[in-house]
């Protein structure tokens, strides 16, 4: 199979860094050389770069800045990418912010995204604000696709609410988005259901393909909480 290039984008509280890292992991076990790219500089909470050493163990490269600005919310890419995107031999997720002004940060790899061949999957979580509708999801699309000049290829649902998820709330999610691909004849075929919740929320749901993702990027607060502080 030739290493691919997945651009991974979704609005704010989607789960698309959630989803990316998922991708990384299951690349990575099919024996896949990976690199994981950070260009998400919107969000200060849920940052693929924060995995960076934790990752590297599983041999998989993760970009992102270093040194003082490793936590940085700036428009900061390193140069690195571009080599990445170029590597024909590595397999690359770009991991990018998730509105238009995050996402333009693709911008300047448009030449050779293009060339190299792209997947592009838009993450929606339809209970969050601006990805309620179809008719939302659209308008969320067409401005990413704008700001980043290229072209979403695959929808991914993860509608959820955490713990208070339920299988109807996950089966509405399902047919909004559906809705959206069938308006602008996008593939849908997947959603995505957290480990904690594997029991609660089953596959096939509307004929779709669940997959399982482990609960990575915890927030700060449930960090300390799990250290007892």
């Amino acid at each position: 199979m030739k290493p691919e290039l997945y651009v991974v984008i979704g609005a704010y509280g989607s789960g698309k860094s959630e989803y990316s890292i998922h991708l990384a992991r299951q690349l990575n076990e099919r024996g896949q050389d990976v690199v994981l790219a950070d260009l998400d500089v919107v969000n200060p909470y849920f940052r693929s770069r924060d995995l960076r050493e934790e990752f590297a163990q599983f041999g998989i490269e993760v970009i992102a800045p270093d040194g003082e600005f490793k936590h940085a919310d700036l428009p900061m890419i390193s140069p690195r990418i571009k080599g990445a995107i170029e590597n024909l031999s590595k397999t690359v997720i770009l991991d990018v912010g998730g509105d238009p002004a995050g996402c333009r940060a693709l911008g300047r790899f448009v030449e050779p995204i293009t060339r190299r061949g792209y997947q592009m999957r838009l993450v929606v979580n339809t209970l969050r604000p601006f990805t309620t509708t179809p008719e939302e999801i659209l308008i969320m699309k067409q401005s990413l696709e704008f700001a980043s000049k290229l072209q979403i290829t695959q929808f991914i649902c993860n509608t959820n609410l955490m713990e208070e998820t339920t299988p109807q709330l996950m089966q509405s999610g399902i047919q909004i988005v559906q809705e959206a691909a069938g308006l602008c004849n996008t593939p849908f075929q997947t959603y995505l259901v957290l480990s904690d919740y594997e029991a609660l929320i089953p596959d096939g749901l509307e004929g779709k393909n669940r997959e399982v993702m482990i609960y990575t990027l915890k927030k700060p607060w449930e960090i300390l909480i799990a250290k007892g502080i």
